[in-house]
């Protein structure tokens, strides 16, 4: 029978961790944070038009750019939305989400199970 060694950072459960450990720990999770952020600029940069990857970009003028690309994008909503309603058609309660420029989230029942199989 072999016995294999425990290495000295192995503990046994409940044991709390080292200050090394938790120095680790701590930086693992930060770079993990950051790049998360990272990702979701370079995301960012890939959909809103005027952005690109190659640029010495700083995330201030990413922020700006999407707020912007964004405003457009509602009040071109709002102006069809206009046309259509003007023509006589009309829409789902669902679609009609902007209201006075403010963003109203539509109500999505993202249980379909309890529609399906009323328990009560």
């Amino acid at each position: 029978m072999t016995v294999t060694p425990v290495p000295k950072s192995a503990k046994p459960p409940g044991e709390l961790l080292t200050a090394e450990e938790k120095k680790a720990n701590h930086i693992a999770s930060e770079q993990k944070r950051r790049q998360a952020i990272r990702e979701g600029f370079n995301r960012l940069t890939e959909v809103v038009p005027g952005l690109t990857k190659s640029q010495g970009r700083s995330e201030t003028i990413v922020l700006q750019k999407t707020l912007a690309y964004l405003k457009d994008q509602l009040s071109e909503n709002q102006s069809l939305v206009q046309q259509i309603t003007d023509l006589g058609g009309t829409f789902p309660p669902s679609l009609k989400v902007v209201v006075n420029n403010d963003y109203v989230p539509p109500d999505y029942d993202d249980d379909d199970d309890e529609d399906e199989n009323p328990s009560s």
